[in-house]
């Protein structure tokens, strides 16, 4: 065994081992039956803190472009709560079990010179003892499974052996899941790209006819560049929602003045504006309490909104965006006066590529909600429909209001 892991006990406690066996199995028929990643990682780090007997387990998984490892399922806290933490490679339990691809036994966080306790002093977490495994499948090193604490006793090889039938099991359902949905995706890229290819051929294949007319041709053209303008959507979404659903997009936590932010989004649709010739009103009040969430990623939750919000609207509507805090938490209302929503829509706004009756005319992909609702998500918010009805729509956004991060620890 590496370095770190206890003598093997004397004496074995074989039905304990066998009920050990048993409930892996168990396990084993149930990841088997799962595609989805984060269901799937959940399942993983509650049988491991059940089969061990620890106080809480966690699954960490390496981005292969930072080359930092980041927490993917935990029971206790929950992954929201760890999203901002990176854990480097180098100076943590974590990254020596993947750099190295053994197994390690903490006994004592305390004497342990690998331990970096910052992950604890953010969560408030007292981590006494570890013992983790590295997720490896076809060669290659996917994580970390750990278990931290143990109940009764102390961690030993059995614990060690236990987590590694559970790691190997988990590391080949992981990258099923993931070829799964990979492939999910392509499917669903192809099936949404053969609309607006097949009016690019049409198209073409018109206007290469000697007789139509300049009226039809103008007509054809404006045809091209709306279909032009739906691929470069669908394919931007495309890659955006695929990041998303994979869990490599990393969030970047600064603190940030809602009023900076609105100025630069109403810069960037102040054009759409004025060819729709809406006016847009910005009403928030003044000492908003400032954010502590990802810029970019808010920004572009709320761009969606407001481009939305001009694309229905009529010509020389009104946008009105305005802001308050309640109960600590921020919410931001983007208004306008437009054609509202269909109450049969309702339901499936949120859904990937639904776009509701009468949006036909106008360019879009049917993903700019889908995508802001998991950015939503990931910042620990939420975007909702508030209302909508003949003289307009609603929408919100909600965001904690937290004290600001000071640095960025690692386990």
């Amino acid at each position: 065994m590496s370095d770190g892991i206890t003598a093997q006990p004397a004496v074995r406690d074989y039905a304990r081992l066998v009920n050990r066996m048993e409930r892996v199995i168990a396990v084993s028929q149930t990841l088997a039956a799962t595609l989805d990643q984060d269901r799937l990682l959940k399942l993983v780090v509650e049988a491991a803190r059940d089969l061990v007997g620890s106080e809480a387990a966690s699954i960490l998984l390496l981005d292969p472009l930072s080359n930092e490892l980041h927490f993917a399922a935990s029971t206790s806290p929950e992954p929201p709560e760890l999203a901002e933490v990176a854990v480097p490679l180098e100076g943590s339990v974590a990254g020596w079990i993947v750099s190295n691809r053994e197994p390690l036994l903490v006994p004592d966080t305390r004497r342990e010179s690998r331990w970096n306790p910052g992950v604890d002093n953010l969560i408030a977490f007292a981590s006494r003892s570890i013992v983790g495994v590295p997720l490896i499948a076809h060669g290659e090193t996917l994580g970390a499974l750990e278990a931290i604490n143990k109940v009764t006793g102390e961690f030993d090889t059995e614990d060690v052996s236990t987590l590694q039938w559970l790691a190997a099991l988990a590391a080949v359902a992981i990258v099923n899941a993931r070829l799964f949905q990979q492939s999910d995706v392509v499917t669903e890229m192809v099936h949404e790209l053969r609309t607006p290819l097949s009016a690019l051929m049409a198209v073409g294949h018109l206007l290469l006819r000697p007789e139509i007319t300049d009226a039809k041709r103008l007509e054809l053209v404006e045809v091209l560049q709306r279909e032009t303008g739906r691929l470069a959507q669908l394919t931007t979404g495309f890659l955006d929602m695929a990041r998303l659903e994979s869990g490599r997009v990393r969030f970047a936590y600064n603190r940030l003045r809602l009023d900076q932010l609105m100025n630069e989004c109403i810069g960037l649709v102040e054009p759409q504006a004025a060819e729709y010739s809406v006016r847009i009103s910005v009403d928030l009040p003044p000492n908003l309490p400032d954010l502590e969430t990802d810029h970019d990623m808010l920004k572009q939750v709320l761009l969606n909104l407001l481009t939305n919000a001009l694309k229905y609207n009529h010509q020389g509507g009104q946008v009105r965006v305005t802001a308050e805090v309640l109960n600590k938490h921020m919410r931001v209302r983007v208004s306008d006066t437009g054609v509202g929503i269909p109450a049969a829509s309702v339901p499936r706004l949120f859904e990937k590529y639904y776009r509701a009756p009468g949006s036909e005319g106008r360019v879009g992909s049917g993903l700019g909600l889908p995508i802001a609702k998991r950015i939503m998500q990931a910042l620990d918010g939420k975007i909702e429909l508030e209302s909508s009805g003949p003289d307009g729509s609603t929408f919100f956004v909600e965001l904690p209001v937290r004290a600001a991060l000071s640095t960025t620890p690692a386990l």
